[in-house]
């Protein structure tokens, strides 16, 4: 029997990272007070009480207001998904930014000599 290369949380953060990815980009295209927003990726806890939802902002500097923002709709993300996922309980959403790229392209100019 083969062996599964994805466990059910994994499963869990794709479905959620596909889903919020959704709901995010139409949220901030309808709201003029949040900066460009996506969502980079989801951690789901092993019990499934609590997703962690990774952001990235086209404009960094806003990134903490649209954080903010985000982390003030989430009761209303999770109950939009509730309506369109098949599970017993949507965990609860935090967002958090994901400063990643922002690191990565510090260090690339770094390298390439420019502070």
């Amino acid at each position: 029997m083969a062996t599964r290369s994805f466990n059910r949380s994994d499963r869990l953060s794709a479905e959620l990272r596909r889903l919020l990815g959704t709901l995010v980009h139409e949220t901030v295209r309808d709201d003029n007070a949040l900066s460009s927003m996506s969502v980079s990726d989801v951690e789901v806890t092993k019990d499934f009480d609590v997703a962690t939802v990774y952001v990235t902002a086209l404009q960094p500097d806003q990134a903490t207001q649209g954080v903010k923002a985000l982390n003030e709709l989430a009761k209303e993300f999770r109950r939009e998904l509730s309506r369109t996922m098949n599970i017993r309980r949507v965990p609860e959403l935090r967002f958090r930014y994901d400063d990643s790229l922002d690191r990565g392209e510090r260090i690339e100019a770094l390298l390439r000599g420019k502070p």
